[in-house]
């Protein structure tokens, strides 16, 4: 009799096992499943700005290629708190990431106290996205037809000169402030409300110069109302190969804005691996390439490591420039 409830036991217990052994491979391939429901790209601003329009371009192509749709949520508010507040809060399981331009990390924190985020803290970057270059654009009443001859009369006339901007803090100042900076030129800033205001003041002779997105200037250049002198990007744009960048003049000069897609800390390793992937090969499709063109965007697509380094350089220049220009924290 105890011998028959021991070889019952131990029957009972090979089966168990066998059962386990065959139940485990099929629950690492279910978990392993990524993705198996929608994913979220949260926007730190209103529909119809630069990360908005690179969010919603990839993560198009992003869900067909992954089988899920990709979703892209509009956060504004708070200088990037509500949305870093949505990605800190959601599951760190690689279905929610933000898509936002580098000001996030760079100008916030230098401008504003207390912001409630820490890019080294709670990101983890995924992959650069896409840069949009600004190109500074001049009045045609200057006399000047390129950069070199805008730096001349600038330093022949120190102060008598001005210049356009979105606001106080946006790239478009400090990307003059810090190009003021470095060539000792004394130029002087108007600041608007973005460049709805901007742009029309240069066409129509208040400011003399601005720089701005290509979208908003490329009519006005066709007509020849405004003449392009130079980009701030590190290299020449496609879209208009004869502007000359300031790097050319003044190596290492880089403030074109870039767009990317960052992971909360925690997210794993292969998830941020496969979107990195997947954002590169997006980056390469001609249809893709054409549509951001158009809206005076560059695809990029990188690794996590090559995204941290652009944002790290992004935050060490425009620190300085945020120096040169006077600003200080609220």
């Amino acid at each position: 009799m105890m011998l028959h409830r021991i070889l019952r036991r131990k029957i009972l217990m090979t089966s168990l096992l066998a059962a386990s052994a065959l139940a485990t491979p099929l629950m690492a391939q279910a978990q392993g499943a990524y993705p198996n429901k929608p994913i979220k790209f949260v926007v730190p601003y209103s529909p119809g700005g630069l990360p908005d329009t690179v969010a919603r371009i990839f993560a198009q192509r992003l869900g067909d290629k992954l089988g899920q749709s990709v979703v892209v949520d509009n956060r504004p508010g708070a200088n990037g708190v509500v949305a870093a507040q949505v990605l800190a809060t959601s599951p760190k399981d690689g279905y929610t990431f933000l898509v936002t331009d580098g000001s996030m990390f760079s100008i916030n924190p230098a401008i504003y106290r207390n912001l409630g985020y820490d890019y080294k803290r709670d990101f983890m970057p995924v992959s650069l996205a896409a840069r949009a270059p600004l190109y500074l654009a001049v009045n045609p009443k200057v006399p000047v037809n390129n950069f070199q001859e805008l730096v001349a009369l600038a330093r022949s006339k120190p102060g008598t000169l001005n210049y356009g901007s979105s606001g106080i803090g946006s790239t478009h100042h400090l990307t003059m402030e810090a190009l003021k900076a470095t060539l000792g030129l004394q130029i002087t800033h108007v600041p608007f409300k973005g460049t709805g205001q901007s742009v029309p003041a240069l066409i129509g002779g208040q400011v003399e110069m601005l720089w701005s997105a290509l979208p908003s200037l490329v009519g006005f250049v066709k007509t020849g109302q405004v003449r392009l002198v130079a980009n701030n990007s590190a290299q020449r744009s496609q879209q208009e190969p004869n502007v000359p960048t300031i790097a050319e003049v003044l190596p290492g000069f880089d403030f074109a804005p870039l767009v990317g897609v960052l992971a909360a800390t925690g997210t794993p390793a292969s998830v941020i691996d496969r979107i990195s992937a997947e954002m590169a090969l997006i980056a390469k499709m001609p249809e893709v390439i054409q549509t951001l063109n158009n809206a005076g965007i560059e695809p990029i697509g990188s690794s996590p490591a090559d995204y941290n380094k652009a944002i790290l350089g992004e935050n060490e220049r425009l620190a300085k420039a945020i120096v040169a220009a006077g600003i200080k924290p609220e």
